[in-house]
């Protein structure tokens, strides 16, 4: 209780009536001398009043012109006073931003916060480009040396030396020599910027580069077309995907996926339906049960990574081309990770389809079993905080087999460019999209367009 008493200014006894009072509120659990911890309750009132001080701070910075050392103690007034409807206003008419003016994340409407864990100016690389993101220390005093040394978060810096006998860090910031002492060092969080980055960052405009005068997390994630985002849905919240790629003629596929949190970020259920139209009939395609692992969370140092697994059902006609016939896996192995204003996302996998009958059907007695890899990566850049340009591509090494039972490897090569835009509208999000994927495939060349549209919205508030 002390700590706690220390940091708000009151005396132990009052931090103590006080605790007591919020846990029979249900917001806290206590324990006397063994601390106190929030409840779920108490977290999701915590993240709300977080989400609203951090929203006034940047309104305040960004659209009053105040400066970013005097906002902290406004927006202690303000967040008890205005409405949640003035707070929505807010987001939307900033952008719906991911970090305040000192690069603190800003909760969603859910709660989640999709904070990254940055190294700071004693810890990242020496001779590496960095980019400030965040200010640990926020009292007005450090704030202002953090001003007058252009040491603000959206700044690219490098470490050329550390020297522990003088307590002093020297940076280069652009093109000129600052020496700060390491404990300010310490208070300064950046993110290592990626060498394809830095040639995006001088070649855009700044202002594509920073939103808000620091770059902030995208606001559109685990949008992806063909090539899979290491992210999983956010607690209470589920994700409806609808995708259509209309080929030549009058041949079309058609997909929905619907994704599913299961208690907590880690671990996600979904199922995908495909229905296409071929040779002038349409029917279903092999249903998917997917199971999604989030094995590590974005970091500075290392990607976000989440494995997954699919069971392939034999929903499908396989004389009509719709299915194999037989309960398959599927394994994928998808990465991401940020650069300033790009995402980079890559995936490794294989689709396993066991005893599968020869080309002449249910007539057929020969069976293989086929094993198809595949590797995919893309980039997405956010031109504006809700405008994505794309690019992805995939490498497909699918296996099949003829009526003898002899296994064939036919190659193809995807390059997908398109966009993705989006809104956000109470606490749901709309995302629409659009590519022409263009696949080379032995001596062809086929040119499709791909239609995207995502609803997402809580399931639980």
């Amino acid at each position: 209780m002390g700590l706690v008493a220390s940091a708000l200014g009151v005396t132990p006894g009052t931090t103590t009536t006080m605790v007591k009072t919020l846990a029979e509120a249900g917001l806290l659990r206590y324990e006397p001398y063994g601390g106190v911890r929030l409840s779920k309750s108490g977290e999701k009132l915590a993240a709300r009043v977080v989400r609203r001080h951090r929203l006034i701070e940047l309104f305040l910075v960004r659209v009053m012109g105040m400066n970013w050392t005097e906002v902290h103690d406004e927006a202690e007034h303000l967040e008890h006073a205005v409405s949640d409807s003035l707070i929505e206003r807010m987001d939307q008419m900033l952008g719906h931003p991911a970090a305040d003016p000192h690069g603190d994340p800003i909760p969603g409407r859910g709660g989640a916060i999709h904070a990254l864990e940055y190294q700071n100016l004693l810890s990242c690389p020496v001779g590496t480009p960095v980019v400030v993101r965040r200010i640990a220390d926020q009292t007005p005093e450090f704030l202002r040396f953090v001003e007058h040394h252009e040491l603000k978060p959206g700044q690219m810096i490098e470490v050329e030396q550390r020297n522990t006998v003088a307590d002093a860090v020297t940076l280069s910031n652009e093109g000129r020599r600052v020496t700060v002492g390491m404990s300010a060092a310490a208070k300064l969080l950046v993110d290592v910027v990626m060498a394809l980055t830095l040639l995006i960052a001088s070649a855009v405009p700044a202002r594509a580069q920073a939103v808000g005068g620091h770059a902030t997390a995208f606001d559109i994630l685990d949008n992806s077309f063909i090539v899979e985002e290491a992210f999983n849905q956010e607690p209470g919240i589920f994700q409806n995907i609808f995708g259509v790629q209309l080929g030549e003629g009058a041949e079309w596929d058609f997909g929905f996926t619907q994704e599913w949190p299961i208690g907590s970020q880690t671990h996600q259920f979904s199922y995908t339906v495909p229905v296409s139209r071929l040779n002038g009939a349409t029917g279903v395609g092999d249903l998917l049960v997917n199971y999604r692992y989030q094995l590590w969370q974005e970091q500075a140092g290392r990607p976000a990574f989440s494995p997954r697994v699919s069971v392939i059902l034999p929903s499908g006609n396989e004389e009509d081309g719709r299915g194999a016939g037989v309960v398959g896996w599927q394994i994928n192995l998808p990465f991401s990770k940020q650069g300033w204003d790009v995402y980079y996302h890559w995936n490794a996998g294989f689709t396993w389809l066991p005893g599968v009958r020869g080309a002449a059907g249910a007539g057929a007695v020969n069976e293989g079993n086929l094993f198809s890899p595949h590797l995919a990566a893309s980039v997405i850049w956010r031109t504006a905080p809700m405008f994505n340009l794309m690019l992805e591509t995939l490498a497909e090494f699918e296996e099949g087999v003829d009526a003898s039972g002899v296994a064939e490897r036919a190659n193809a090569f995807t390059v997908s460019p398109g966009f993705r835009t989006g809104w956000n509208v109470s606490d749901h999000q709309l995302i629409f999209g659009f590519a022409v994927p263009i696949t080379f495939a032995a001596d062809t060349t086929d040119t499709a367009a791909f239609v995207y549209f995502s609803y997402e919205l809580p399931f639980k508030r």
